[in-house]
């Protein structure tokens, strides 16, 4: 945002031919202005003053707007606001959503974190100037589709900290330039990037990150610490459970959560603060296959696309994990390996024939590592078993990927809190203990960082990926708390009471994460057996949970995929008619099984010079002969609807059915002598992984390779 000004509340205002947003900055000593025009049915016109007014200045012009439309009604006070969502345009008027109320829900770097109270759409075009299509069926079955996105659940932001990033990316000095809009988290970028690019600045708008934010104060050892988990869900390939599988031609893939725990020091300990973090992320099985909803069937069989071309979408998708985290890539897969009617099955074998076909192609260094545990199998055993040898596992992923540990330090104790915002923060490196200058901000002293990023994925990414991030979580906080000298050992016994209240928090996030993809609280089987609570109410309580994951799945999710597409911009409204007839709906489906997101939507034209600006500005009044006095505007915006692309494609289209997918996918599978001519590439990893298997001694009954595997380079390591 705009180091110089940014808007954290604003006051919206109504004539005949305009709105008015006055906004006040941080410091509530300065104050910005802009208008839209009211009288243009289906463009968007905005008129931006560059000036910065006093709170006397800003009154003034505000009573001078009000006699000058004295005869039209005069200036009236609609709404009082705390951010701009975006404008968005369905037939004809434009729309614009607000923040109306905000509700802080914690602190990061001591900028507030707020979720979204109450939201209000408040359309442009003055009633005079629409013509019928606004007020159509359509019309209205669009705006019901886009307030089905309710961003009273689940939505947050901040004005100072840019949440959408994690702490490690916030402090990294090659990632600051980067427009935050840019961010695969932002889910308003669509609706924000006209008014970006007419004002230049994203003063005016707030980046809504769209997933899971909890913060608690929890105690170890009689000290205090905030711990803070975030959950952030990408708006590429986003939607519902069946409506969204696999990976898109982009790399794209369905459920991309990245999940980030924050444990940092309640108070400045002396004039220091120490912060620490780790990052992981879950997401649907990157290939291309899909799975469809029935009436008649809960458990629908896997369709899996039988030309994956090289696995370029699986390719891309780890490049774009490496480009985000870096190396080591650590994939941790929960599917199951033995089926009596394959399912899971076949996509873990086309998993790992992708896995070996990306690892033959790179170097050794950068090749992935790939675990597979069957925690379906493993969950007949008890709840303490099955989560003490996760956390061991997840350890192995901790131990080559690091955690990420700075200290924040001010010149002296009297000097507030631990940094309000980051701009002109002194960061510096390992060694380098960063200088005062004097100016009262603090300096930041990286310690550590983390490389790479596990990876963990069951079938759905919902109930058991999250069991998998709450034993890597809590394995990650014995170390956390370790740097902060809170513990001698880095080892935190599952049955202490920080286990538990981490535990509790992961299992609320799961439940969120599963209610927005899978349209019911997560299962939390294993969760509920470590309370001790009884086995047959926990089994209840998990069948009526796959009912309702059931009804939302079959009735509900269609409705919900339209509403987050018609948010985030993808598919267009202009090509959304079939959607919105109930006869042709089913036609439509039987031809498109699979949807794919485009975020690369055109842009209208090029916004005008100055000096069309100015003549556009002079004509304009002149035809509408409108008594409206207006401060003076140096810059005139004019924002057309854009064109945008079809976004479905014909090698999108399910193979024919006579195919046989058992056979297709054994087919695929690499071939015992492909393995033999292997080299293997991580020995010191592999030692590990065989100690820790030998230490716990696997019981017989379960085949080796059930509990963990290893590829690099095509070969396979059983455990």
């Amino acid at each position: 945002m705009d180091n110089m000004f940014d808007v954290q509340k604003f006051w919206l205002y109504q004539t005949f031919a305009r709105y008015y947003v006055v906004g006040r900055g941080r410091k509530r000593t300065l104050w910005k202005v802009f208008s839209i025009d009211r009288m243009e049915p289906s463009d968007l016109n905005i008129f931006e003053d560059q000036s910065t007014y006093t709170a006397e200045e800003c009154s003034d012009l505000l009573k001078r707007i009000h006699q000058g439309n004295r005869s039209m009604g005069g200036l009236k006070l609609i709404a009082i606001g705390y951010g701009i969502v975006g404008f968005i345009q369905f037939l004809e008027p434009y729309y614009m959503l607000i923040i109306t109320e905000r509700k802080k829900i914690g602190t990061m770097l001591g900028a507030k974190v707020y979720g979204v109270a109450k939201s209000m759409m408040v359309i442009i075009p003055n009633p005079i100037v629409r013509s019928k299509k606004a007020y159509c069926n359509t019309e209205k079955r669009y705006q019901k589709l886009l307030t089905s996105v309710d961003l009273t659940k689940d939505f947050f932001f901040s004005y100072s900290y840019n949440v959408m990033r994690s702490l490690q990316d916030n402090l990294n000095r090659n990632k600051t330039d980067q427009s935050i809009y840019k961010s695969m988290f932002v889910w308003n970028e669509y609706l924000t990037r006209g008014i970006r690019k007419q004002l230049k600045n994203n003063i005016w708008t707030v980046a809504l990150v769209y997933g899971f934010f909890k913060q608690i104060k929890l105690s170890v050892s009689d000290r205090d610490f905030d711990f803070t988990l975030i959950a952030r869900r990408s708006r590429h390939y986003a939607g519902t459970r069946f409506l969204r599988r696999g990976v898109n031609e982009k790399g794209k893939v369905a459920n991309d959560v990245e999940t980030e725990q924050v444990v940092s020091e309640s108070t400045f300990q002396g004039q220091t603060l120490q912060i620490s973090s780790i990052v992981q992320n879950r997401g649907s099985i990157p290939v291309f296959w899909s799975q469809e909803t029935s009436l008649l069937k809960i458990f629908n069989p896997v369709v899996i696309l039988p030309k994956q071309e090289d696995y370029k979408a699986t390719k891309l998708h780890f490049k774009n994990l490496a480009d985000r985290y870096g190396n080591p890539i650590i994939v941790l897969d929960l599917t199951k390996t033995r089926e009596k009617k394959p399912r899971e099955t076949l996509l873990h074998a086309e998993y790992v024939n992708a896995i070996g076909c990306i690892n033959a192609e790179r170097s050794e260094e950068n090749r992935l590592k790939f675990l597979q545990w069957d925690l379906k199998q493993h969950s007949r055993r008890d709840a303490t078993t099955v989560l003490s040898k996760l956390q061991r596992l997840t350890k192995l992923a901790l131990d080559l990927n690091g955690i990420f540990h700075c200290q924040v330090s001010r010149s002296s104790p009297l000097e507030g809190s631990a940094r309000p915002y980051l701009e002109g923060v002194n960061i510096s490196e390992n060694n380098n203990s960063g200088s005062d200058d004097g100016s009262g901000k603090c300096n930041i002293k990286i310690k550590s960082v983390q490389n790479g990023v596990l990876r963990t994925n069951c079938f759905d990414c919902l109930d058991r990926t999250n069991i998998a991030q709450y034993a890597y979580g809590i394995a990650a906080l014995g170390p956390q708390l370790q740097t902060f000298g809170y513990l001698e050992s880095p080892d935190i016994d599952l049955d202490d009471t920080l286990a538990r209240h981490v535990m509790d928090i992961y299992e609320i996030m799961g439940d969120k994460l599963a209610l927005q993809y899978g349209g019911s609280p997560a299962h939390n089987k294993i969760f509920s057996e470590r309370r001790g609570q009884w086995k047959p109410a926990i089994e209840y309580v998990d069948i009526m949970k796959s009912v309702q994951r059931f009804v939302n799945n079959v009735y509900m999710d269609e409705e919900k995929q339209n509403g987050i597409d018609l948010f985030l911009g993808n598919p267009p409204p202009q090509k959304r008619t079939l959607l919105l007839n109930p006869e042709k709906h089913s036609k439509w489906r039987s031809i498109m099984k699979r949807s794919l997101s485009d975020s690369n939507i055109i842009l209208g034209s090029e916004i005008p010079t100055a000096q069309q600006d100015s003549e556009l500005l002079h004509e304009e009044s002149q035809n509408k002969g409108l008594v409206e006095l207006l401060p003076e505007v140096s810059t005139y915006c004019r924002y057309i609807s854009p064109e945008f692309p079809e976004v479905v494609s014909s090698s999108e289209s399910i193979a024919s059915k006579d195919e046989d997918l058992e056979m297709r996918t054994t087919s695929r599978f690499l071939t015992a002598d492909w393995y033999s001519e292997s080299l293997y590439s991580c020995e010191d990893l592999y030692n590990k992984i065989m100690n820790f298997s030998e230490e716990n001694g696997e019981d017989s009954s379960y085949p080796m390779f059930d509990f963990g595997r290893w590829i690099t380079r095509g070969g396979t390591f059983y455990i």
